[in-house]
C-alpha cells in the first residue's frame, strides 16, 4: 500500500494540524519530536507528512507530490491552483481586506488609478479588476504593508486582518472586506478518484475532530 503524502505549513498551521491528526488517530509522535527533518512518518496508516513553506503547498498538491495539504485560505486565493477544497479547518480566521486611512472611508471608489500595495498581488487584481472593475497599480511588498500609505508609497493596501490592531496603531481602517480566511484541507484531484476510500476516511476523521473540539469549547 503506498503512502498518503500530507503537505502541512511550516509554523502554527502545522502544529494545530498535527493536533487534529494526533486526535483523530494518526501516529504524528515523529513531527513531535520537534528535530530538523521535513519528513515524517506514520508506518501503521501509511502516511507521510513534510513540511513546506506556506506558498509552497499549493504547488505540491495540484502536481501531485502531495495528495493533501493543510494551508490558509489566503495562499490558495493568492496562488490560484487546480485542488479540490474540501475541509475549513476552523483555525486562523481572519479577513481579507482592502485598508486605508480613515478619510477615505465611504471614499474609496472616487480615487482613480489607484496604487494598491500587497503581500497578494494576484488577490488584489483579482478583486479590483475584476469583481470591481477598476484599474489598478499593484506594488508587491514583502514587509509591513501598513506603511505604504503613511510614506506616500500607495493610496490602499490588501492585507489579511485579524484583530485589526496593527491597522488601528498606524491610523489605518477596514475599507472593504474581500474574503473570510481560515486554514483550508484541500486534496489533489487525480488523488481524490485514485485513493477517494483512504483519503475519504481521513477527511471524515478530520471532521469529526474539528466537530469534537467545537463541541468542548
Amino acid at each position: 500500500m503506498r503512502y498518503i503524502n500530507i503537505a502541512l505549513s511550516k509554523g502554527r498551521l502545522a502544529d494545530y494540524a498535527v493536533s487534529l491528526f494526533s486526535k483523530s488517530g494518526i501516529d504524528c509522535s515523529e513531527i513531535n519530536e520537534k528535530s530538523r527533518k521535513l519528513i515524517f512518518t506514520d508506518e501503521v496508516n501509511n502516511i507521510k507528512f513534510f513540511l513546506v513553506k506556506p506558498s509552497d503547498v499549493p504547488t505540491y498538491v495540484e502536481y501531485g507530490a502531495a495528495d493533501i495539504g493543510i494551508v490558509g485560505r489566503d495562499t490558495l486565493l493568492e496562488e490560484g491552483r487546480n485542488l479540490y477544497e474540501v475541509l475549513n479547518l476552523d483555525f486562523g480566521a481572519c479577513r481579507m481586506v482592502v485598508a486605508g486611512p480613515k478619510e477615505l472611508e465611504g471614499k474609496l471608489d472616487s480615487i482613480t488609478n489607484k496604487r494598491v500595495a500587497t503581500k497578494y498581488p494576484n488577490v488584489a487584481r483579482e478583486y479590483f479588476e475584476h469583481t470591481k472593475r477598476e484599474s489598478i497599480e499593484i506594488i508587491k511588498l514583502n514587509g509591513s504593508v501598513e506603511l505604504a500609505p503613511l510614506v506616500g508609497l500607495s493610496e490602499v493596501i490588501v492585507d489579511i486582518v485579524e484583530s485589526g490592531r496593527t491597522l488601528k496603531d498606524n491610523g489605518l481602517v477596514v475599507l472593504e472586506t474581500i474574503a473570510d480566511i481560515s486554514a483550508r484541507m484541500v486534496v489533489n484531484r487525480v488523488s481524490m478518484k485514485m485513493e477517494n476510500k483512504r483519503i475519504g476516511a481521513l477527511i471524515e476523521g478530520i471532521r469529526k475532530q474539528i466537530e469534537k473540539d467545537s463541541d468542548e469549547k
